[in-house]
């Protein structure tokens, strides 16, 4: 935060950020760290054992998460970089999220019910009307109540042109809402006493598809009306999961439950997208803590583990430790460098996420165009990557992560759903190609490229002059394969989707590629100038020398996929996908 991504500078020129010094920073993610380590940690195995409950309707979390939810709300972490005249406390955005990712790595199950209210104070705070504001901000940004965003119905997932639910006006200025909506998080719960739920539904003369979907805030207690009485809506059941089986995904069915319109008739999924970028960006942190969750259990055990003679100890002594044998570098290395140029690209976002929110509308805008093209590739690659680093942990403890007592199972299982919630690979990759590159965001890439090759550039640190020429190199790579797509969707209208995948991961290694050469730099004159913390700063340009070295060349293998485009995929007839020898 501070030395690469210059942080404090950035604090500075924020309205939000003025007051937060570097001093600041530090003792909240240390204070973060310490309720991460003390709370959380040692209830993510039990919650996983325990699961969460449903009967008759209601949701009871494991043992022992509501009391952590309870010292979550007294520590104030939910009003942290929330708007101040809502009770909040002023800080960027970007602090949460740098905060946040201790409380991910240590129980991604407890975060599903108490950290998805950013996303729900953000919209409202967008798009609802004042009364509207008034009534249900303050209770979230307190954590008094909670937050949970309704899209996905049982006959479609990503594809919200199917949505079916129904608002109908009332008298009093309300509507009666009516429908069922799946995969809802936290949908019903035991840590607050109401839960605001913010449902993507049509008005009775909407136009078919995207367009004619409005947004309503339903909340599960109707305590805007006279009684104060229940909301016509249940949770039917919870799902019976692979991984976060901690954490109620519930399905929810509304029977004329009373809401209220956010924002204009029709432009419900404009004002959902306030949500879900923020969720998206959160799905990528999710993604790299549970990579650097991963990286500290196995080298912890690698360090410890004796086994073999490595090629690297001495001729005399008995077996090895793990660390010391090459491939377990390579699958130790591979998780570091996930793990920190994952970080690295998440807070790079997070700075843009505080830009779009400040400053005149040029900034806002110019903000909001990078986090277009940013927030798909993250999300996207380290979803995929997180994956990566967490089933590694499994392969260097060997049968030992095979077993549920380590936690790596857990980590595989519960890291799986970031590659699905928020979009799937395919959605984001599609989004970044087909939707923006290849559409009106086409110099938001070149925005960025530029940055990248002014930077590589300015570079003259001669240790460093390899891993410039590659990034330079697959920049140019990047840009190429971007053009060569725009002339062949123009004639194939299946190519954007035959190749968004090998896209966006491509697209990941340059911008993960990119952070890491800024923390090289900075380590490299850090050295120059004698800093005392020589391995810390040494450790930084060797971990960017592996990315470099082993990592980044994956970028040609999906420039080739890339460049075979689409007839492997689309010239085979449906029938013989079925065909037996």
């Amino acid at each position: 935060m501070q030395e690469v991504l210059g942080f404090a500078s950035h604090y500075a020129s924020l309205p939000a950020g003025a007051d937060v010094s570097p001093t600041d920073v530090d003792v909240i993610l240390k204070a973060a760290g310490k309720f991460a380590e003390e709370v959380l940690a040692p209830l993510n195995h039990s919650g996983d054992e325990e699961g969460a409950h449903f009967e008759y309707g209601k949701v009871r979390s494991p043992q022992g998460f509501v009391d952590a939810y309870k010292q979550y709300v007294d520590g104030g972490w939910p009003r942290l970089a929330n708007p101040e005249e809502q009770g909040g406390e002023t800080a960027p955005y970007s602090l949460k999220l740098a905060m946040s990712e201790f409380m991910q790595a240590a129980n991604h199950s407890w975060c599903m019910y108490a950290l998805l209210n950013d996303g729900a104070i953000k919209t409202l705070m967008s798009f609802a009307d004042a009364k509207l504001i008034e009534h249900f901000v303050p209770k979230l940004v307190s954590g008094e109540w909670l937050g949970t965003m309704c899209l996905t119905e049982p006959h479609c997932g990503s594809d919200l042109s199917q949505i079916r639910t129904r608002a109908e006006p009332r008298d009093d200025g309300s509507y009666a809402v009516i429908g069922t909506k799946i995969f809802i998080s936290s949908g019903e719960q035991d840590f607050s006493d109401n839960i605001v739920h913010l449902v993507l539904a049509r008005l009775p003369d909407a136009v078919p598809g995207t367009r004619g979907i409005s947004l309503f805030v339903v909340p599960k207690m109707d305590d805007r009306s006279a009684s104060g009485n229940a909301n016509s809506l249940r949770c039917l059941s919870i799902e019976r999961k692979m991984g976060l089986r901690a954490s109620a995904t519930c399905v929810m069915t509304f029977e004329g439950a009373r809401g209220w319109l956010v924002g204009e008739p029709g432009r419900g999924l404009n004002a959902m997208f306030a949500f879900i970028n923020n969720s998206r960006l959160g799905t990528a942190q999710q993604a790299q803590a549970h990579a650097e969750g991963a990286f500290q259990s196995a080298l912890a055990y690698a360090r410890e583990r004796l086994a073999g003679r490595s090629p690297l100890a001495s001729a005399s002594g008995g077996p090895s430790a793990l660390i010391t044998h090459p491939d377990i570098r390579r699958m130790l290395l591979t998780q570091k460098a996930i793990a920190e140029g994952g970080r690295a690209l998440v807070l790079y976002c997070a700075k843009w996420v505080d830009l779009a929110d400040s400053g005149g509308a040029e900034q806002r805008a110019s903000a909001a165009e990078r986090l277009a093209v940013l927030t798909p590739i993250a999300k996207g690659a380290l979803s995929e990557w997180a994956g990566e680093a967490t089933d590694l942990g499994i392969q260097i403890l060997g049968g030992h992560g095979y077993m549920k007592e380590w936690g790596l199972e857990q980590r595989v299982r519960d890291v799986r759903i970031t590659r699905i919630y928020e979009g799937t690979t395919g959605v984001q990759g599609m989004d970044l190609l087909g939707r923006k590159l290849l559409g009106p965001l086409r110099h938001g890439l070149t925005d960025l490229s530029d940055e990248i090759l002014t930077f590589c550039r300015q570079v003259t640190a001669a240790e460093l002059k390899v891993m410039i020429a590659r990034l330079t190199e697959a920049v140019k790579t990047w840009l190429a394969l971007t053009d060569l797509a725009a002339e062949r969707s123009a004639a194939d209208p299946a190519f954007a989707g035959s190749v968004a995948v090998d896209y966006l991961l491509l697209a990941g290694y340059v911008s993960v590629g990119y952070m890491f050469i800024l923390s090289a730099q900075v380590a490299s004159s850090k050295l120059a100038d004698g800093a005392t913390e020589e391995a810390f700063y040494r450790a930084k340009i060797q971990t960017a020398q592996f990315y470099f070295d082993k990592l980044l060349p994956r970028i040609h293998a999906h420039a080739s996929s890339i460049a075979n485009g689409s007839e492997s995929l689309t010239g085979m007839p449906e029938a013989s996908f079925g065909l037996e020898v």
